[in-house]
């Protein structure tokens, strides 16, 4: 699933293409997401439209133009890039721009979304009980630490809640645990501000390191020309059950939280 890195590096890769760009025609091909699109809606209030800004909140790709914006979610399996050649199986949307350019939203499990939001985006209702972003200002040690009080809840599930903070999917959760010595298990209620400030640190570091790198491929993804994020190469935990760890020697060990996986190294992340 495209998590935070991956979706700010799709943001990246295509605001220079889409920011300042008028949107010629809209193709909607399999109007079946997680929700139907709304295609008539979609097409009147964006074709012939610049469009203005790309932000990110969460996992959500926005593109502010005319009176609104069009919300994109990528789901389990989808992709947002320049097309290129001709149009595949499961391309759901191609927008064509002024220019000639053509961006696709591919989507085969059709577990994404692709909407389209009145005026602001804030309170929207898939956006307004999002917890703040992992990489701002509001992220930090006080406001872990209270979601953590009083929580017996595991550390990781707690971390991938996003109203806790938005963005950190089980890959990124369990390296960030991993960083900060904290077993993915231990009970939220436990930790202490100074145990929260470094898992704060952790998740900003291993976050920003994703993003540089484009992110994590392990099958699906790939950044918007269509490159693999090569991230998966600095994998400290995830997906290495049995494998030596990197810092110990100690095999990797997994578990099931909340029915996900959880990779850990039993010695560097011994239960406190």
């Amino acid at each position: 699933m495209p998590e935070l890195p991956e979706v700010e590096t799709i943001r990246a890769g295509l605001a220079p293409v889409l920011i300042g760009n008028r949107i010629q025609h809209l193709a909607i091909h399999a109007p079946k997401l997680r929700w139907p699109i709304p295609v008539a809606q979609l097409q009147q209030e964006t074709c012939n439209q610049i469009i203005h800004t790309l932000e990110r909140r969460g996992k959500y790709l926005l593109w502010g133009c005319g009176s609104g914006h069009i919300l994109i979610h990528l789901g389990m399996s989808g992709r947002l890039f320049v097309q290129q050649g001709a149009r595949a199986a499961h391309d759901h949307a191609i927008w064509t721009l002024e220019n000639g350019v053509r961006i696709c939203l591919h989507d085969p499990r059709r577990f994404g979304a692709l909407l389209w939001i009145d005026g602001a985006w804030q309170n929207h209702p898939l956006l307004a009980g999002l917890g703040p972003e992992p990489l701002g200002e509001r992220f930090d040690a006080d406001h872990l630490h209270a979601h953590c009080r009083g929580r017996r809840v595991a550390i990781k599930t707690l971390i991938m809640n996003p109203r806790v903070v938005v963005g950190v999917g089980n890959i990124y959760a369990a390296e960030a645990l991993f960083l900060a010595g904290v077993h993915p298990a231990r009970a939220a209620q436990t930790l202490s501000r100074d145990d929260g400030a470094r898992l704060v640190r952790a998740i900003r570091q291993v976050l920003q390191a994703a993003i540089v790198q484009g992110g994590t491929t392990l099958r699906d993804y790939r950044q918007s020309d269509g490159t693999p994020g090569y991230f998966a190469l600095h994998l400290n935990v995830y997906g290495r059950s049995g494998e030596p760890c990197r810092v110990c020697a100690t095999p990797i060990a997994l578990l099931r939280l909340g029915q996900r996986s959880a990779f850990f190294c039993p010695r560097c992340q011994a239960e406190g």
